[in-house]
């Protein structure tokens, strides 16, 4: 079902039959990013036809903007149905992206036993693996029979979000977990004792989220549970919040490395001057950074007086130079990502990057070379000069490249902090630095 066909049968008052086909064909993530692409007052004509379920799904896979003008526009009573049907944890990142107001608003129309635990959760650090678990699993006890424990999740697997995995605890502390298919194919009357997993992986709500999708992402699981510092089990982490806590962590790398400030928002929802924000701080630091560029070759006038042709070079030794630190500094920090390369890996990731650095820059050189005596652009000596200048540069943009992510984690920074922008200038100083150097060297200018 496309927009064409909605705003056809929605014009036409056809209200059943718009209904009707919008439950039948269309997902609630694809309807969420239609009702983008239309005006407010259509949007909450369409919402308003939805089921409770799939209002509340529609809901949460909307932009806070939408969820917003649907709050404002719904009553009381619908407002109340579709936070009746939705998760906790995502009730919890609808709340923590709303004014205080609109936030007062939902919470009045949330039961007190839920606004409870959505308080609960509010508490953790932003950043924890608490702040994105759910409290909505299944919990079992290890005398219970495979039998007890099927009618257990048809009385209250309809209200929780994953089913999937159940989890055996004793007075609140995790002593096993059971698979659903493990359940459903071994006899009714066996014990739960029997059937469980004892050799249970975890993480704690003080955890970085991150960590928690890394380890779902590590070992296949479709939820984390999630304990206290006294070891009790308090919710999980299900694998559809361990890929959005990915989703956002590579975004925000990728933004640091662009020389953008993180933004939440999407493209088209972020204004011209949140934009500029965004961007002017780092290219401002570049920008000043390129005076000490400036500085040196200022020092190397008379140099490029008596061989002009020496700074035509530059741009090419200083754009390898820069490209070759950019590729070591984006596969090291995707190695820290994934948990390839550790901090007291500095040495080993050192010295595999000079040795590929001398291999590139034995090839670079000698093809460079060969191109400046065809090209008729200098003889041997420049040949020689550019050559030497463009192997230095190269082992220098690997090492800096490699060590600059490791430092900055170290020292507890975001890798992404010391990448492209950053490596580029330093990379960029250095060549200026070295080609100079070996210039004057050659040829005693």
């Amino acid at each position: 079902m496309n927009k064409e066909r909605v705003l056809e049968l929605l014009h036409a008052h056809q209200y059943k039959k718009l209904k009707e086909e919008l439950e039948e064909q269309m997902h609630p993530v694809d309807l969420a990013e239609m009702l983008e692409e239309l005006e407010p007052l259509e949007r909450v004509l369409i919402f308003r036809l939805l089921a409770k379920e799939e209002a509340a799904e529609t809901f949460t896979n909307m932009n806070s903007d939408m969820r917003e003008e649907l709050i404002n526009a719904l009553t009381e009573q619908e407002l109340e149905e579709v936070m009746e049907e939705m998760y906790i944890d995502d009730t919890v990142d609808v709340l923590e992206e709303m004014p205080a107001n609109v936030v007062d608003r939902l919470l009045l129309s949330i039961d007190a036993e839920k606004r409870a635990q959505i308080n609960t959760l509010l508490q953790y650090p932003e950043d924890s693996a608490g702040s994105i678990m759910t409290v909505d699993y299944i919990a079992l006890r290890k005398e219970m029979t495979v039998q007890e424990a099927i009618l257990k999740i048809r009385q209250v697997g309809l209200n929780k979000e994953t089913i999937y995995t159940c989890y055996v605890t004793e007075k609140r502390r995790l002593i096993g977990q059971v698979d659903l298919k493990e359940i459903l194919t071994t006899s009714e009357s066996r014990l739960i004792e029997d059937v469980m997993d004892t050799n249970l992986i975890f993480a704690q709500t003080t955890d970085d989220k991150e960590d928690a999708a890394r380890i779902i992402n590590k070992y296949g699981l479709i939820a984390l549970p999630i304990l206290d510092h006294e070891m009790c089990m308090v919710g999980l982490v299900t694998v559809d919040d361990a890929m959005q806590v990915i989703q956002e962590e590579t975004t925000e790398d990728i933004s640091i490395m662009a020389g953008l400030s993180p933004n939440e928002d999407s493209y088209f929802g972020t204004t011209v001057f949140e934009h500029v924000k965004n961007r002017l701080p780092w290219l401002l630091f570049l920008m000043l950074s390129a005076t000490v560029t400036q500085m040196i070759m200022g020092h190397y006038e008379m140099a490029l007086a008596v061989m002009p042709q020496l700074a035509g070079f530059i741009p090419m030794l200083m754009g390898t130079g820069g490209n070759c630190g950019s590729q070591s500094s984006t596969l090291v920090i995707r190695g820290l990502a994934v948990g390839e390369i550790q901090l007291n890996d500095v040495l080993k990731v050192m010295f595999k990057e000079v040795r590929v650095a001398l291999i590139i820059s034995l090839i670079l050189s000698v093809v460079n070379g060969i191109r400046i005596l065809l090209m008729g652009q200098g003889g041997a000596l420049t040949a020689l000069a550019i050559g030497l200048t463009m192997a230095c540069t190269i082992v220098i943009a690997k090492i800096v490249g490699c060590t600059l992510p490791l430092f900055a984690k170290r020292v507890g920074l975001d890798p992404a902090i010391m990448a492209t922008p950053l490596i580029s200038t330093l990379v960029d100083i250095s060549t200026v630095t070295v080609y100079f150097a070996i210039v004057t060297a050659i040829f005693h200018i």
